[in-house]
C-alpha cells in the first residue's frame, strides 16, 4: 500500500499481520498522524523501529538489547498492571501541573491590575519591595503541597491534552476577580481605617505610619486570598466539602496563612515595615475571603460550562 492507502486502512482495521519492521513503523506513524497517542510493545530486533516511532515504547527485561534500548519502559515483571498504575499516576501529575499553572497565571494577572491601579491612585507605594518579596516567598511555599495534592476521579478517568487556549481564558476570566477584592481592601484601608489622612499629615513619621498601615493591610489580604484561592480552582466540585486537598497541601496553606496573620504583631514586623492591624480589620478580611471564595467558585463553574476543560 502507498501511504495514502495505508492511513485509512490502519484507521479501519483491528488486526494487522505479517508486517516488516518498516511497515510496523509506518503503521505507528499513521496512527499518530490521525491524532492518536500510540504505545507499542515488542521484544525483538524487528520491533526496534516501531519502539522508537511510538509515543511510548514498551519492552520486557528478557528482550534483546536493541529492543530494550529503544523502549521508554522496560517491564521487569510479567504484568501490564504496572502500566495502568503509571498512566494513572501520570494523569495525577498532569492535573496538578494544570492546577499550578492556572493558579499562578490567574493570580499574577489579577495582581498586575491591582498594582497598576494602586500605583496610579495612591501617593505612596501600595506595598514595599521587601514586602512583595516576602509575599511571593510565603505564597510559593504554600504551593509546595500541590505535587502531592489529591485529584478528583473524573480528572484521571480519561486522557487529557495540554490546552494553552483554555489556560489563557481561565487567566483572563478568573484573574481580575482578585483585583475586585484588592480594590475593596484599598478602599477599606483608605476610608474606613483613615489612611487617607496621609494627605493631610506633615511629611515624616506620621505619613510613614499611615503608609505602613495601608501596606500591612494589603499584604495580609493579598497573601490570604492568593493562598486560599488554589483550594477553589483545584476542583470542579464544591471545595472543602465535595473535594478536599491533600494533608500536606492543607497544612502548608494553613501554615502560611497563620504566618501572614502573625507577622504584623511579630518581633519581625518593623524589619519588614509592618504595623499591628486593628481588631476590626480581621472581621472585614474574613468577609472578603468568604465573598471571594463564593464568587470565584461560581465564576469557575460558569467558565467550565462555557469553555470546557477539566
Amino acid at each position: 500500500m502507498s501511504p495514502v492507502e495505508l492511513f485509512p486502512a490502519v484507521a479501519d482495521a483491528d488486526i494487522l499481520v505479517k508486517l516488516s519492521p518498516l511497515q510496523k513503523e509506518l503503521v505507528i506513524e499513521s496512527l499518530r498522524n490521525n491524532g492518536h497517542v500510540v504505545g507499542y510493545m515488542g521484544d525483538g530486533i524487528n520491533d526496534a523501529p516501531a519502539l522508537r516511532a511510538a509515543d511510548v515504547g514498551i519492552s520486557v527485561d528478557s528482550a534483546v538489547d536493541v529492543a530494550k534500548e529503544s523502549a521508554d519502559i522496560v517491564l521487569l515483571e510479567k504484568s501490564l498492571l504496572v502500566l495502568e498504575d503509571g498512566i494513572l499516576e501520570g494523569r495525577k501529575v498532569f492535573s496538578n501541573i494544570i492546577k499550578y499553572i492556572r493558579m499562578g497565571a490567574s493570580s499574577n494577572f489579577g495582581n498586575m491590575f491591582s498594582v497598576l491601579g494602586a500605583s496610579y491612585l495612591l501617593p505612596f507605594l501600595p506595598m514595599q519591595p521587601i514586602q512583595i518579596l516576602l509575599n511571593n516567598l510565603l505564597y510559593d511555599f504554600s504551593q509546595t503541597g500541590i505535587p502531592t495534592d489529591n485529584v478528583d476521579a473524573e480528572q484521571i478517568a480519561r486522557p487529557r491534552k495540554w490546552d494553552i487556549g483554555n489556560v489563557k481564558w481561565f487567566m483572563i476570566v478568573i484573574g481580575p476577580i482578585s483585583s475586585i477584592f484588592d480594590y475593596a481592601t484599598f478602599a477599606l484601608m483608605w476610608f474606613f481605617f483613615n489612611t487617607r489622612a496621609f494627605l493631610h499629615t506633615a511629611e515624616g513619621a506620621g505619613q510613614l505610619a499611615y503608609a505602613q498601615l495601608f501596606q500591612t493591610g494589603w499584604f495580609v489580604e493579598s497573601l490570604l486570598t492568593q493562598t486560599l484561592i488554589v483550594h477553589i480552582i483545584r476542583t470542579k466540585r464544591l471545595p472543602f466539602i465535595q473535594s478536599r486537598a491533600s494533608l500536606s497541601m492543607t497544612l502548608t496553606t494553613l501554615s502560611v496563612m497563620a504566618v501572614g496573620a502573625w507577622l504584623p504583631y511579630s518581633p519581625f514586623a518593623a524589619t519588614f515595615g509592618f504595623v499591628p492591624l486593628p481588631l476590626s480589620y480581621w472581621g472585614w478580611i474574613a468577609a472578603f475571603l468568604l465573598a471571594y471564595s463564593i464568587l470565584t467558585h461560581n465564576v469557575k463553574n460558569w467558565f467550565f460550562k462555557k469553555f470546557g476543560g477539566d
